[in-house]
């Protein structure tokens, strides 16, 4: 009874995200670049925080239907899948005793189908398809606590449906460089002589994962970023800041993550996380509110969560796939993936403060203290009396035979 009911209660809520799921809107797939560059560098700058060991994070998203995420142009609305493919992987090299030489490379395609697909597209006539892709080299020094990386980024347009998109550049090529000194660290990326995102960091957070403490007040520190976004209207340069916030709350497993744009926009989103029993984040739970869409001169709250476990991660309306899933609502989203990082034998998840041990205990044989067990083993001499009973005697040790009439009052 309790297993139909699990049943009928999963069956409502898809029920339910594919007949409030509000269509894409073809602009927001033409915007997909900068989400898409902006998202890689900042997991980048995540990663560069240890700035040695590995790291990879590769996933598959997709929608359950056709009905969840339609497209919505001039011609109407449109039955179709949106998805997005991406991975990032990062490795260093161990120069000398605090030198590592890394090299990263991130990749993201995404877009929308007529068709469901793996791999390939099908390339339908309202399709949209692009990709970013950002690979470097970096530096790490841990005597000084210092890392510094740049690289390029690449974005392509594989198919823009002529019908329904206007005319869009392919194969830009962009620059970036990242620097990190302890708990500061700036990031730049631009084209030709304009900058795209410029963003500044403060990690005060104390994270034992990198070299800080495991508790007290510096585990409660806050982690502070501002980034400034550069972007057309109507011909013209509109820049704006988002400012994010993210404080820890409770022994680094509950966390609040908060942004906040200036000059126009005001309170963007909210996101309260929780990892339980779990400072390395492999495991976590997420509720979200987000400020969308100007209703009656007024901003729509919206409200979601997702829940993650290692390779399966599942959300409803959650800020994060509402940013990069081309402002999906109303429609349950899941991935596929694996998100993990590697410093010292011990693995952890993108942003974590403590890592997980995996390390396995191995017996070492101590010969010389075998050689001597085995020495004191061999004075010991077994011998058989007249009755047939095991006497055991210990060689070069005196026994003196005592009469028992001899034994004393």
């Amino acid at each position: 009874m309790k297993n139909g009911l699990n049943k009928i209660f999963i069956l409502l809520a898809i029920m339910a995200g594919v007949a409030f799921a509000d269509p894409i809107p073809a602009e927001a797939l033409t915007q997909s670049g900068l989400v898409m560059r902006d998202r890689q560098l900042r997991d980048i700058g995540l990663v560069m925080r240890g700035g040695r060991g590995g790291y990879i994070d590769i996933g598959y998203t997709y929608t359950p239907s056709s009905e969840q995420l339609q497209l919505k142009s001039k011609y109407g609305v449109h039955d179709g899948f949106a998805f997005r493919h991406h991975y990032g992987i990062f490795g260093s090299w161990v120069l000398d005793s605090t030198s590592h030489l890394g090299f990263l490379t991130w990749f993201d395609r995404a877009g929308w189908d007529s068709q469901d697909f793996f791999f390939f597209p099908h390339y339908g006539d309202f399709a949209h398809i692009s990709s970013a892709f950002t690979w470097g080299f970096s530096y790490t020094n841990t005597k000084y606590d210092a890392t510094f990386a740049l690289g390029l980024q690449h974005q392509n347009l594989e198919l823009a449906s002529k019908r329904v998109f206007p005319n869009e550049s392919d194969s830009l090529l962009f620059y970036w460089g990242h620097a990190r000194y302890k708990n500061v660290s700036i990031q730049g990326s631009f084209y030709r002589n304009t900058f795209q995102t410029l963003r500044l960091s403060l990690d005060l957070e104390s994270r034992e994962l990198y070299g800080g403490v495991g508790s007290g007040y510096k585990t409660y520190l806050p982690n502070l970023s501002a980034t400034i976004y550069r972007r057309k209207n109507n011909g013209d340069d509109d820049n704006f800041v988002r400012l994010n916030l993210e404080q820890n709350l409770y022994e680094q497993q509950l966390y609040a993550d908060v942004s906040y744009d200036f000059p126009k926009g005001g309170f963007h989103s909210a996101i309260l996380k929780y990892y339980p029993a779990n400072f390395s984040r492999l495991i976590g739970f997420e509720a979200s509110c987000l400020r969308r869409n100007e209703i009656g001169g007024s901003r729509e709250l919206l409200w979601g969560g997702a829940i993650d476990f290692i390779i399966l991660r599942l959300g409803y309306n959650s800020a994060f796939d509402y940013d990069n899933m081309f402002g999906a609502k109303g429609t349950f989203i899941a991935e596929i993936h694996l998100d993990l990082g590697s410093i010292g034998g011990k693995f952890f998840g993108r942003g974590a403060a403590k890592a997980t041990a995996m390390e396995t205990s191995q017996r070492k044989v101590d010969l010389h203290k075998f050689m001597k067990a085995y020495s004191e083993q061999q004075k010991l001499n077994t011998t058989v009396d007249a009755q047939g009973n095991k006497v055991i005697e210990a060689k070069g040790i005196r026994y003196e035979k005592v009469d028992a009439t001899q034994g004393g009052n």
